[in-house]
């Protein structure tokens, strides 16, 4: 039987967590927002119209900071038809997805939700068919104090205080010729920094997100961000990316081995930015914010927008996702962890119903997906700082990405409680038997072993009839010798290995 081997060495470190790795994504699509997080009547609903079965499943999820309103919507949204009173707010038609906006869940509301789910807010900007003025309106709106028709006006809305909102998206994915308002790196580079100079002009406390590629396989990757880049890097904080991975053609080895391809992209990414840095003579590292991504079945979306007229919030998106997609995301959160020192914020794409972990019935009840558990597990357990993992594993062969190793890792040491946390995906079909030698942390015990696990039913979903079908089981801890740890991972299988000091 094919075996493999993890040390873990306090001594070398990647960085401490950030909790924005742990973002979610909250877009004006299908029913994320009216039916999802939002539904007045509903009998979740509280007074504002939120559902608190879904504050309490995204509180549960362990979400830190929600990226809002878009997305793809983003780019022909006016921000101030979602303010005020709403039975004065206009109905427009949403070019992005082809469907009618309502307003009546607007920046107010959204706020108001975020206070309630315990989340960072993190705005977008209109930058396809809008600029400079209208963000900085916008920032006026929500950050200033008060004094000017802006800040006044949020302050006749009910929002004595400012909001405060400290992270900001320049745009959405303009490089991407579906987008409204599709700019060339030069044009949206230039307006980029343009808008960044004057919201900091505004408030200098604000951090800036510069629209990166929104995916490795486009064509103009890596020149897009040394372009954006070079007008930007002075005036902005992060650079996103975005990345999904489709599980539609049945190649199912390659799946399981989409975090190859995210760590690819991370590497790339960072190593364009500081080729970018060196020409401008930057001494500061920019950092990345990858702010979608997930497993999508994106060959079904032509046919959810077929056949249809302009409706408000129509079902799209609503993947069921299976337990194999779990376990891929779990490995794509192991990949952004070992990431720590240059990826700053992450959020999975969507929250609720839209590609998301959270599901919903109209009037119904909520679950969670198989996506959701890896997620919470991974945000309630990564604490303190990533350790660098160099595991020996055997590898198998994948038709996307060639040979990968069956095994990807990273190790946490939380300094504070001395624990120590490993997260460990068995990509292979075969159960991996694991020997983690913790000579460097020695008096440490196994405490607990989670696995979600897809080899026996790698289809198997979480449906409201069955909303624990895929759900993480308790392993036996392993059995130990010394400093070392032999444990057994199953086939195809996402795990949290917990250890803690003897006392």
């Amino acid at each position: 039987m094919r075996t493999a081997r993890l040390t873990i060495d306090p001594a070398f470190t990647i960085g401490p967590v950030d909790r924005r790795l742990f973002g979610s994504f909250v877009e004006h699509l299908g029913r994320c927002v009216y039916g999802g997080i939002y539904e007045p009547g509903h009998p979740e609903a509280d007074p504002l119209g939120l559902r608190r079965d879904v504050l309490a499943l995204t509180r549960e999820l362990g979400v830190s900071v929600v990226r809002y309103p878009g997305g793809n919507f983003v780019s022909g949204y006016r921000w101030e038809d979602g303010v005020g009173p709403v039975g004065d707010r206009p109905h427009r038609l949403d070019l992005a997805w082809k469907t009618v906006e309502p307003n009546t869940f607007g920046l107010d509301e959204f706020l108001a939700w975020a206070t309630a789910a315990q989340v960072e807010p993190m705005m977008a900007v209109n930058l396809g068919t809008r600029g400079v003025q209208e963000a900085c309106d916008l920032l006026e709106y929500a950050n200033h104090p008060g004094g000017t028709r802006l800040s006044d006006l949020r302050r006749a809305h009910g929002a004595e205080q400012p909001y405060g909102i400290r992270l900001w998206c320049l745009g959405n994915e303009l490089d991407g010729p579906w987008q409204v308002g599709h700019k060339t790196a030069e044009e949206y580079g230039r307006l980029a920094a343009e808008t960044a100079r004057a919201m900091k002009l505004i408030d200098p406390s604000v951090s800036l997100v510069a629209c990166g590629s929104s995916g490795r396989g486009m064509p103009t990757f890596a020149s897009w961000e040394a372009t954006v880049l070079e007008h930007t890097y002075e005036h902005v904080d992060f650079i996103s990316a975005h990345s999904y991975y489709d599980p539609s053609d049945g190649d199912r080895a390659s799946l399981l081995a989409s975090a190859v391809d995210m760590d690819n992209f991370i590497t790339e990414v960072v190593a364009t930015a500081d080729h970018v840095a060196a020409r401008l003579r930057q001494t500061r590292k920019l950092k990345i914010s990858f702010d979608e991504w997930n497993v999508w079945y994106q060959s079904r979306v032509q046919g959810d927008l077929d056949g249809r007229g302009w409706v408000e919030a129509p079902a799209l998106l609503e993947d069921e996702y299976t337990a194999v997609d779990a376990v891929v995301v779990g490995d794509l959160l192991i990949t952004l962890l070992r990431h720590a020192d240059r990826v700053g914020v992450a959020a999975q794409a969507q929250l609720a119903n839209v590609i998301a972990p959270i599901r919903t019935r109209t009037g119904g009840p909520a679950w969670r997906q198989s996506i959701f558990h890896p997620f919470a597990l991974t945000a309630r357990y990564a604490r303190g700082t990533v350790l660098r993992t160099e595991p020996v594993a055997p590898t198998h062969p994948t038709k996307r990405y060639g040979d990968v190793p069956v095994l990807d890792t990273v190790a946490l040491h939380d300094e504070e409680s001395g624990e120590l946390t490993v997260f460990a995906v068995n990509r292979g079909t075969d159960d991996l038997p694991l020997d983690l030698d913790l000579r460097g942390l020695s008096g440490l015990h196994p405490v607990q072993h989670l696995s979600l696990a897809a080899g026996d039913d790698p289809e198997a979903v979480n449906t409201e009839a069955e909303p624990d079908r895929v759900t993480p089981r308790e392993l036996p801890t392993g059995t130990v010798d010394g400093d070392r740890c032999a444990v057994r991972l199953p086939a195809v299988s996402w795990n949290v290995l917990r250890f803690a000091p003897l006392h």
